[in-house]
């Protein structure tokens, strides 16, 4: 386990709200964010998600609230497919405020950082998720 993974697995079970798996699907959609929606430099979500503070470029490749609970929406429907809410709900996230809880916990152990004007409010109700990860989820067939 690498010294990352170690510190989160620390901050799970100190917290006990969030399975490890949900801290780590933050840092997945991140990646998500960077390679498939095109929000932040490849250079940047890593710097940020090893917390690298100093950098002068923080406002150009930081992403808001709503742009990561966007990219987590995508990458659960990727993913989890119709299973999303339930996978959510088994790391103990009910809603998307729960990613805020999960971003600002991160933030306290210095695996993230954040702007002063980010709260963590930002993530409330951001999506639903039995209307936008159950009930507009749709199986495509292969054409």
């Amino acid at each position: 386990m690498s010294e990352i993974e170690q510190s989160i697995a620390t901050l799970a079970r100190r917290d006990g709200r969030f399975h490890v798996d949900a801290y780590l699907f933050v840092f997945d959609a991140l990646a998500y964010a960077r390679d498939t929606m095109h929000l932040i430099g490849e250079e940047a979500s890593e710097e940020e998600a090893q917390g690298d503070e100093g950098d002068e470029d923080v406002e150009e490749r930081h992403l808001t609230g709503q742009q990561l609970c966007e990219a987590i929406r995508r990458l659960a429907l990727e993913q989890f497919g119709y299973m999303a809410k339930l996978v959510f709900n088994q790391w103990g996230v009910t809603k998307s405020g729960d990613f805020g809880h999960i971003v600002f916990n991160l933030i306290e152990i210095g695996q993230m950082r954040k702007r002063d004007s980010d709260r963590r409010e930002d993530f409330d109700d951001v999506f639903d998720f039995d209307r936008d990860l159950v009930a507009q989820y749709r199986i495509r067939s292969p054409d």
